[in-house]
């Protein structure tokens, strides 16, 4: 695996050695120690931006050897753009930044995190810029035996960081958690990258096990614990593999005795679409069918890193869908925990079933104050809302807009898409409370109305991340299959309305 960057913060002041990134405004503006650094080249870098047009637009960078007569070995020069950026602008810029300076094999840089255009640049500024370098030097590639992701931005060496801001001291202060939020990140891309072959139900709960280290209460349910508690539907799911499945149940109680808040996790580790077989096409994207259950086990890391002072339980059902002779079958029914049964039309609609146990159990046993659940739950969602925006579904408004200010705070950017009667009809069966499917129209939201009839009255919001949760495209700040979407945008909501 990639090394993460060991980053600091010091004082802002001009730097002797190393490699030296210098901010640029729009149309070529420089901070301070920017001016200083091109006074004492004699203007060589308003030059080299001329010769090579570079005029600071956000997220691009100009590498430069130093001139002669400067004691560094290069000059990155890195756009900022115009208006200040926002939180989320930021993370990208560090990431742009750390592509620049690993690319050439660097060992230490100075980032001179300055203004440029009269605006400050404030600890939350500085923090989210580390957090983006940190997330652009993950790679995965622990199972490449030669090659490596050279090009990726990634390193394989720990680049030594150091970002000089105004305020040093507080922004060291604010990083340990920070920080915390980019481990989490990191471990929900390493559990969505992993092989099927590797990362079985089993050996997922293990993994999330490893999290009584950080004092989460760990609890991991097997299938004859799961079948006494009656939970049919996920087991249904399960019944085809020859892997037993897991229900893993992670506790961080950091808030006194208040109701925990609830995140619920679909973990497919591999989804072939049982006996509703899937297209041999593209099915290998299938190892990251648990994408929601690895977000909530990298936000049960972050919070527990950070020591967050509220109470959260964590739960993810863990199943494999394979078509074997012992699988569910298309026409099956199957009782879930609470009692309403359902009528199997497609196999291969599988998550909303783990789901519909795994958000019972959760709400009965926890009585949590909201529970959000997050799944790779439709391709539906992908055509609706392509691979920038989660689907939100939700059943109270305040939830809603908490979610959305999070998402565009952090990246993690969601959109609200309908619930309401008569799309709940469409999944009412003739034989059964409700079938699993409602047909090719509206299937995001027809599998959201299936999730909200196991919630009852609990606040509750789904996010649909199948379009970001993997396979989403690269950016500044995420170059592999596993984005680790959502553990940034909950760990938000969280700091922002429900600890202390």
């Amino acid at each position: 695996m990639t090394a993460s960057p060991n980053i600091r913060f010091v004082e802002s002041e001009r730097p002797s050695e190393g490699v030296v990134v210098v901010f640029v405004g729009e149309n070529g503006g420089l901070g301070a120690l920017g001016r200083e650094i091109d006074t004492a080249a004699d203007g060589l870098l308003t030059q080299a931006m001329k010769l090579a047009a570079f005029n600071g637009k956000r997220l691009k960078t100009l590498e430069l050897l130093a001139p002669a007569g400067l004691p560094y070995d290069r000059v990155v020069l890195a756009g900022i753009g115009g208006e200040k950026p926002s939180e989320a602008e930021w993370t990208l810029i560090g990431g742009a930044i750390y592509a620049a300076i690993a690319a050439r094999k660097t060992q230490a840089a100075t980032v001179l995190a300055e203004p440029v255009e009269g605006e400050t640049i404030d600890t939350s500024d500085a923090t989210r810029l580390g957090l983006g370098m940190m997330l652009r030097a993950y790679a995965f590639n622990r199972y490449r035996t030669k090659k490596k992701d050279e090009d990726n931005g990634a390193s394989d060496e720990s680049v030594d960081v150091a970002i000089a801001v105004a305020d040093a001291q507080a922004a060291g202060a604010a990083w340990p958690a920070a920080q915390s939020v980019g481990e989490g990140v990191v471990l929900a891309r390493d559990l969505v990258n992993e092989p099927a072959n590797v990362l079985g139900p089993v050996e997922f709960a293990e993994r999330a096990a490893t999290l009584s280290e950080l004092g989460v209460e760990v609890e991991v349910l097997d299938e004859a614990e799961m079948g006494a508690l009656g939970m049919r539907a996920l087991l249904g799911v399960a019944q085809g593999s020859v892997r037993p499945p897991r229900l893993v149940v992670m506790r961080w109680q950091g808030g006194g005795e208040e109701e925990p808040l609830a995140v619920v996790g679909k973990g497919v580790v591999f989804d072939t679409g049982g006996i509703s077989l899937k297209p041999a096409a593209n099915m290998e994207d299938m190892k990251g069918d648990m994408g929601g259950a690895a977000t909530v086990v990298g936000l049960m890391h972050a919070l527990a890193s950070r020591k967050a002072k509220t109470n959260v339980v964590g739960v993810i059902g863990l199943v494999e869908n394979m078509p074997d002779g012992n699988a569910q079958r298309p026409g099956d029914i199957v009782a879930a925990m609470d009692g309403q049964t359902i009528e199997i039309i497609n196999t291969d609609a599988e998550g909303r079933l783990v789901l519909a146990d795994a958000l019972h159990y959760t709400i009965d046993r926890f009585k949590p104050r909201f529970v959000v659940d997050l799944a790779t739950l439709t391709g539906a969602v992908i055509i609706a809302l392509g691979h920038h925006n989660a689907g939100l579904f939700t059943n109270d408004d305040g939830l809603a807009g908490e979610f959305s200010a999070a998402g565009l705070a952090t990246g993690d950017q969601v959109w609200r898409l309908p619930l309401g009667a008569s799309y709940d009809k469409l999944i009412d069966s003739k034989v059964a409370d409700m079938k699993n499917t409602g047909g090719r129209a509206a299937g995001s939201i027809t599998a959201a109305q299936f999730l909200k009839r196991f919630v009852g009255e609990t606040p509750w919001v789904h996010l649909d991340i199948a379009g970001t949760g993997m396979g989403a495209p690269a950016n500044e700040i995420s170059r592999t299959f596993g984005s680790g979407f959502g553990v940034q945008l909950i760990n938000r909501v969280i700091a922002d309305h429900y600890e202390g």
